[in-house]
């Protein structure tokens, strides 16, 4: 669901609608929403999720579907990553409802027919707010396109080691293995 460009909506605005399922988001006015996740979306996600919260267990937590609202957007990655004293609290101390901040590291998983350059222009935000690292998933050609912050982005593919920010440098993962996952029994 796209809006038209002449029924622009404020940040506020935005805010103030309901949630949607799936999820959408709000980027220069417009409201858009993402596409449905599919099987090898939802078993990368699971997994992403998993083996970055083994890994940064204490340092870091990675979150599904979570609604960051930052710089003027609210945006919705498949994967926000952030460090245990970024994760915004409640005057109970509790984990707050509503993040206002940009993930430290995010992972945006490309579904079929999901715009290539919508999913980069989020990452790119991110960077330019301080994310320290973005990854483009592309199950269709079996590649990572990571954006490490103040560098140029480089793809991987095969077996070729991922980067990954310093607070997770404890996990290790090869192009080969994420794309394992969607294999049968992973």
């Amino acid at each position: 669901m796209v809006q038209s460009p002449t029924q622009l909506l404020s940040l506020d605005e935005f805010l103030l609608l309901p949630e949607t399922e799936p999820a959408s988001e709000f980027i220069d006015g417009v409201l858009t929403q993402k596409p449905m996740p599919q099987g090898k979306h939802s078993r990368l996600q699971r997994r992403f999720l998993s083996c970055i919260n083994h890994a940064t267990d204490g340092i870091a937590e990675a979150f599904p579907e979570l609604r960051c609202t930052f710089a003027g957007r609210s945006i919705v990655p498949d994967v926000a990553v952030f460090q245990q004293q970024r994760i915004p609290l409640d005057e109970t101390g509790e984990i707050a409802n509503v993040f206002l901040v940009c993930p430290d590291w995010t992972i945006e998983i490309l579904s079929p027919q999901q715009s290539v350059t919508r999913v980069t222009n989020n990452i790119l935000h991110c960077l330019e707010h301080d994310a320290a690292m973005g990854w483009l998933v592309d199950p269709a050609e079996r590649s990572i396109l990571a954006y490490p912050q103040a560098q140029q982005p480089k793809l991987f593919s095969g077996a070729a080691a991922l980067p990954v920010p310093e607070f997770a440098k404890s996990l290790n993962l090869t192009v080969e293995q994420v794309f394992g996952w969607l294999r049968a029994g992973s």
